[in-house]
């Protein structure tokens, strides 16, 4: 089994920056894809980006690109996510989930594991 934890979020105000953290723990396993996902109140879980194993491929939601940076420490399993410019339409809770279907990185069906979320509040 493998755990996923998030951290990081908080409330800001808008254009502030908050940077997101998501720890892999329990059963050692390598060569997935981890993509941070968002679900805003009353809407479905959407796609924000992911980074490949090696970290040598990055995507972005087209709401976030030059927004944001995705990128991962493998030796403490954990990946980030860097908001900068917070828009009131980021608020969200964000979700960390893994993937080995690497060409579906931003199909919420295609993870197989996910984490609690953590809570992204951006006041006007």
């Amino acid at each position: 089994q493998v755990q996923l934890v998030e951290s990081g979020g908080g409330s800001v105000q808008a254009g502030g920056s908050l940077r997101l953290s998501c720890a892999a723990s329990g059963r050692p396993f390598s060569g997935y894809t981890t993509g941070w996902f968002r679900q805003a109140p009353g809407k479905e879980r959407e796609f924000v980006a992911a980074i490949t194993w090696s970290g040598a491929h990055t995507y972005y939601a087209d709401s976030v690109k030059g927004r944001a940076t995705i990128s991962k420490d493998n030796a403490k399993n954990t990946v980030y996510l860097q908001m900068n410019s917070l828009k009131p339409e980021d608020t969200a809770v964000y979700y960390c989930g893994t993937t080995y279907s690497g060409s579906y990185y931003y199909v919420i069906g295609h993870y197989d594991y996910w984490g609690q979320g953590t809570q992204v509040s951006v006041s006007s």
